[in-house]
């Protein structure tokens, strides 16, 4: 068998030991999510009912992130986990972890978004092995979604609770709202076009039905040949920002940024600040901020 997923074995075997030994105890219990902005979401619905943790943690890359022995232990104590649908990590390990924690719950926040699933040229996603642009939260229409589904999900695993999850959701979907009118009043004037390392903002661009220009080239670094297509496309429509994110390189960026004189811009899509960083991109592409 395989070192590691030996290792996989046995801490899962002994963390579920613990947690039968264990019982129930007094202290609040835990919900497992993938990523920081999901954590967020689950946070203003349960409330003071669950503990939230997120298994990729600030500043990870949920395209390559591999769990860490003492997340695992933990993963067996939750109540549930709370998956985002379709990111690199997910894809990953996913089958693995429900196939050695039986006993725990899995819910997909992805259900009922309208997924993105053709690759376009220069918007290549990276990480997904089912062809679904992965990046479902940088949405205001999708936050509704996911809201709702933790709304769903929470109502099932702690019934009696269901009317306090309900009031909390509609909490949140107020603050998704007020959050979407702070964005549209930057948005009515916007760049239509804007570069980016990793394309991350696609769900966004659709709703806003702007153009996302990757630097990514399936996945990977730009060849030469690539670099220059991408100057051209942004000379012709006009591009005067380029997105960079701290889990990429940004010396590409920085090459075009300098040779098109276009306004560096960092964001942090994975950021716990959710409704901050939403904000924020659509105050980048304000011509009136620029």
């Amino acid at each position: 068998m395989d070192i590691k997923k030996y290792i996989f074995l046995l801490l899962t075997t002994l963390a579920l030991a613990a947690c039968a030994g264990n019982g129930e105890n007094n202290r609040t219990q835990t919900l497992t999510v993938t990523i920081e902005p999901l954590r967020y979401f689950t946070e203003a619905i349960a409330g003071d009912k669950f503990q939230v943790v997120s298994i990729v943690p600030k500043g990870g890359n949920p395209e390559t992130y591999d769990p860490t022995p003492q997340q695992l232990v933990d993963l067996a104590r939750s109540k549930a986990y709370l998956r985002i649908g379709h990111i690199g990590f997910e894809q990953a390990w996913i089958e693995r972890l429900q196939a050695n924690t039986p006993q725990l719950p899995f819910y997909d926040m992805s259900q009922g978004v309208d997924l993105i699933h053709e690759i376009h040229p220069h918007a290549h996603t990276q990480g997904n092995h089912d062809g679904v642009e992965p990046h479902i939260w940088n949405s205001i229409p999708n936050a509704h979604i996911i809201s709702a589904n933790i709304c769903k999900a929470l109502s099932e695993i702690d019934p009696d609770n269901q009317e306090y999850y309900r009031h909390r959701l509609d909490s949140m979907q107020r603050v998704i709202d007020r959050t979407e009118r702070e964005m549209q009043r930057y948005l009515s004037n916007a760049d239509p076009s804007f570069l980016i390392y990793h394309p991350a903002l696609s769900y966004f661009a659709r709703d806003y039905s702007l153009q996302q220009i990757s630097i990514e080239e399936g996945g990977k670094e730009p060849s030469p040949t690539h670099l220059q297509e991408l100057m051209n496309l942004c000379r012709q429509k006009q591009v005067r920002v380029v997105f960079v994110q701290q889990e990429f390189d940004q010396r590409n960026a920085e090459v075009i940024a300098q040779q098109l004189h276009l306004k560096i811009v960092p964001i942090n899509p994975l950021t716990y600040d959710w409704a901050k960083e939403m904000i924020h991109i659509a105050q980048s592409l304000s011509k009136n901020e620029q």
